[in-house]
């Protein structure tokens, strides 16, 4: 058996549990602005499965509720096959980042001025 046969099922397993976390997160909303998620008598298997929170633990607000929206950050990308041009060859840092955009002045035969990219806050960074 091969030393990286269970590679694949220790990334997906973390994969699972970053997004339950996450999930669950986004599920930490005041009881008072619930947004109803779910028809009358949802269980909470329904519930979590069309995406939504679930929590009987306070009466007469919504126990299916919508989740907290994603939040996201803007991050200048280190894996380089994301970095998309965002200036001429031979730009300056000083110009690069007046147009709003990352510099990096290596490696070579990639772009150096380039643009941001958007992340979810408490993903892992690219």
């Amino acid at each position: 058996m091969s030393k990286f046969a269970g590679t694949g099922i220790l990334h997906a397993v973390t994969f699972l549990l970053l997004g339950l976390i996450q999930t669950q997160c986004r599920c930490n909303v005041d009881p008072k602005t619930r947004v109803n998620c779910g028809p009358p008598g949802v269980t909470p298997e329904q519930c979590w499965n069309s995406g939504c929170c679930f929590s009987s633990e306070v009466a007469g607000v919504p126990w299916c509720f919508a989740p907290l929206a994603r939040q996201y950050k803007k991050e200048c990308p280190t894996d380089l096959s994301l970095r998309k041009n965002c200036g001429p060859p031979g730009i300056t840092a000083e110009e690069c980042e007046a147009k709003g955009c990352c510099f990096e002045s290596y490696p070579p035969a990639v772009p150096w001025c380039f643009y941001h990219i958007e992340v979810e806050e408490g993903n892992l960074s690219v």
